[in-house]
């Protein structure tokens, strides 16, 4: 070959080399690079890579996240610790074979970089966002990934990424963001034992707040729910020839858009893109409690009901942060300990708290009553807190991490009292003073006389001159006020807490302040007026509500004996149900469903039949409480499942299936509720931590289809006392309501006169879910069938 000729060779090589390196629309070249608003995206068209500013931060980080959800929803962040505050000044291009983000000053200073030994030159590496959102360096002469961002995870887990434990002990542990303005790691993390034993979520790299239990190398320890996830495909891989293993999954549909985040509140939630409500739908969480967030509210700070508050004489020490929702930094004193006395003689002091779960950290010292262990904590300079339970004096010495405030019935709450300095409390009147005040009283006593009649009269007429139809109008304050500042609670759900009343002519409510409240006023009233006409023997009937500005309240019948859940699965006997009160329970509940289903104007869907929210009265009449509520907040029936979180037990298969949500999902969620009336316990998958216990309605599932002793399913405690025939009825009633194909779950009314003998019921065929739980089956071929099958 002449020169000439050499010549035109060599130049074709080039254009085809050219061609392969040149920036396409997913890709990064040699010869590219990204600044200001310029980005790349994935072919498919799903993930973008570009600069963004998070919330109303003005610093900017190179990141990943869904091109076409709104609100912004980022998955990966390259410089979470090293922020630039100006894109147009900063580049993110291929430097020596490595992918780096740098600023275009004559300096050239590497903010962050893929960091990897590469001996190659620019000319052949490409930077790839693929459609699985995975950032690679490719190798084009060797077409190898030299670098991945699924190997370097910040606080999401795609699928397709691996959630890795490497027997080398190299981390490689999602962390959680600071807050929603700052990506930089914030205290939570999730990770892995090097030997894979066991995941758990854990703060400041320290303290274990969650643990997933030990894996057993083929079923997952994240948890049951998402053992039998009907829209994920889990599996475990496990590499022995190259030391480490890894968990990954991948949605069935593979249209649907899923990810696991550790979000900033220190919880691990798996999320699905909704596209009828353009929502993230929480399918599962943990720890389910946000109080159980190891440290949530920070040094001083006290949980109470997923919120957090600083004790008396603290303050917070960010405000800046805590408006974030970011407590970590927690709370300050406001005036700092004088230790044994204060210029003016005056000593430290403390302040009680009753019915907490008291921080860790504690130290046990010998005292023989409260009397004495105060005095021990108060001549110590470094005591910061003192507690004297069952007859034991404990001290703290250290910061107050993890003080969370129990319900007023919980039987774990116990007392601490944190000492304060003596300004923090009131100075004892002198005689003087008191003698004024005594002076002063004689003129106003009259004026209290005439405001004592206002007020009452106020009381009296107040709570009954708003009236809409048959509902009355409250006033805020006078419900803060009947529940004593909302300090009574009574329970609570997705919807908000529940609070105990007194009305001024001494009758008993029950307040339910709810939460996220998307409506207008006029539109909330009108729905609030709607669900005011609806009336049943066997529904909780709606008494008022009150409405002013973002504070929205139901007031409802007080049920004197609770909710179901209580008598179901207490250990105390006393409150047991015997089984014809539980057969009357079932048929309450059937009747109150069967009215919203079939004789309401519009019919309503309660998306969360549950024994929490089925209501006794004096004489334990079911009443179904929370129904018409989706509607009311303003959420579509894909979001009712985040209002769920924690009772997924209780879901239909259509609520995972993303298909329509019709009658039937109730029908569905009462079959598993009547289980647990017969068994007296919840239908939680024991089966996978201890595998001498069966699945309950599997187990029923194998004795009613085969004929066995149905009496065998009863409740241990009511000594197989009851009507064999009830049970039996029950139990193919369960099962019928149960089966996936929603068409062949009977109608509310059907179940209504199955189980008043009115119409006789065949026996129903195995649901298919329910054969995973095969006792008589391995792990190994247990977590295929999961794999494969549901």
């Amino acid at each position: 070959m002449d020169a000439r000729n050499t010549a035109f060779v060599m130049f074709l090589l080039s254009l085809s080399l050219k061609s392969h390196l040149s920036i396409g629309a997913d890709t990064i070249s040699a010869d590219q690079f990204l600044s200001g608003d310029k980005t790349i995206v994935s072919s498919n068209g799903i993930f973008e890579l570009g600069f963004f500013n998070p919330g109303k931060s003005s610093k900017y980080y190179i990141g990943i996240w869904y091109k076409n959800i709104s609100p912004q929803t980022v998955v990966w962040v390259a410089n979470r610790e090293a922020p630039v505050l100006d894109k147009y000044s900063a580049e993110l291009k291929i430097i020596d074979g490595n992918l780096v983000l740098s600023n275009v000053s004559k300096t050239k200073t590497s903010i962050w970089s893929t960091n990897i030994n590469s001996i190659v030159s620019n000319s052949v590496v490409v930077a790839v966002l693929l459609n699985n959102g995975d950032l690679v360096l490719r190798n084009l002469v060797t077409s190898s990934t030299i670098w991945k961002s699924f190997d370097h995870p910040t606080d999401t887990w795609l699928p397709d990424g691996k959630l890795l434990f490497d027997r080398r002990e190299v981390k490689k542990a999602l962390t959680s963001w600071k807050n929603s303005e700052n990506p930089a790691p914030g205290l939570f993390s999730y990770d892995h034992e090097p030997n894979g034993s066991k995941s758990f979520l854990s703060w400041n790299a320290t303290q274990q707040y969650w643990t997933s239990g030990f894996w057993n190398f083929y079923v997952s320890g994240l948890s049951p729910q998402l053992r039998n996830s009907q829209i994920f495909n889990y599996s475990y891989v496990n590499n022995d020839s190259e030391s480490y293993g890894y968990f990954t999954y991948q949605p069935h549909d593979p249209s649907s858009i899923s990810r696991f985040v550790l979000d900033a509140s220190g919880q691990f939630n798996l999320l699905n893109w909704s596209r009828s409500s353009k929502e993230w739908t929480l399918i599962w969480s943990q720890p389910k409690e946000q109080c159980d967030v190891y440290a949530y509210c920070g040094a001083f700070g006290i949980c109470n009901q997923d919120s957090c508050a600083c004790s008396t004489g603290f303050e917070a020490k960010s405000n800046k942060e805590w408006d974030l929702k970011d407590f970590s930094s927690g709370c300050v004193r406001k005036t700092d300990l004088q230790c044994r006395s204060d210029p003016n003689g005056k000593k430290d002091n403390f302040f009680m708290y009753r019915n907490m779960r008291l921080p860790q950290d504690t130290q046990s010292l010998m005292a023989t009553s409260a009397k004495e262990c105060e005095s021990v904590c108060l001549s110590n300079c470094s005591c910061l807190a003192y507690g004297y339970n069952s007859g034991m004096c404990s001290v703290w010495t250290a910061d107050l991490l993890n003080l969370i405030q129990l319900s007023h019935d919980d039987v774990n709450g116990q007392t601490i009292l944190v000492k304060l300095a003596a300004s923090e409390f009131h100075n004892t009147k002198s005689r003087k003073a008191i003698l004024i005040g005594s002076v002063a009283a004689l003129f106003v006593v009259s004026g209290l006389i005439l405001m004592s009649f206002w007020w009452w009269h106020r009381r009296v007429v107040g709570f009954s001159k708003a009236v809409e139809g048959s509902l009355v109008a409250f006033n805020f304050n006078d419900l803060q006020h009947a529940t004593k500042n909302f300090s009574q609670r009574l329970g609570g759900g997705g919807f908000g807490s529940v609070f105990k009343g007194t009305l001024h002519d001494l009758s008993v409510i029950a307040v339910k302040k709810l939460e996220s409240i998307s409506q207008g006023e006029k539109q909330f009233r009108a729905e609030v007026s709607t669900l005011g006409t609806i009336h049943h023997v066997n529904l909780v009937r709606l008494r008022g509500f009150c409405s002013e500005g973002k504070k929205k309240l139901l007031v409802y019948d007080y049920m004197e004996n609770g909710s179901l859940d209580y008598h179901l699965f207490s250990e105390n006997n006393s409150s047991l149900l015997d089984w014809k009160m539980r057969y009357q329970i079932a048929l309450g509940t059937a009747r109150g469903l069967a009215y919203l289903h079939e004789k309401c104007r519009d019919y309503i869907i309660h998306c969360d039949i549950k024994p929490e929210n089925i209501l006794l009265d004096d004489k334990f009449c079911a009443k179904l409480a929370d129904f018409g509520l989706a509607k009311l907040v303003g959420r579509d029936f894909s979001r009712v499942l985040t209002s769920i979180r924690g009772t997924k037990g209780y879901l239909a298969p259509e609520w995972l299936s993303g298909v329509a949500i019709t009658t039937k999902a109730d029908v569905y969620s009462y079959g598993m509720v009547l289980f647990e009336l017969i068994s007296g316990r919840r239908n939680c998958l024991q089966y996978y931590e201890d595998e001498q216990v069966d699945y309950f309605p599997y187990r029923a599932t194998s004795i009613t289809v085969d004929g066995g002793d149905v009496i065998s399913l009863l409740d241990n405690r009511l000594d197989r006392i009851a009507d064999p025939e009830e049970v039996s009825r029950m139990c193919k009633v369960a099962l019928w309501c149960i089966q996936e194909d929603e068409d062949r779950r009977p109608s509310m009314g059907q179940v209504i006169q199955i189980l008043e003998g009115v119409l006789d019921v065949n026996v129903p065929p195995a649901p298919l879910l329910l054969q995973i739980f095969a006792p008589e089956r391995s792990s190994r071929s247990l977590m295929k069938d999961v794999n494969s099958n549901v």
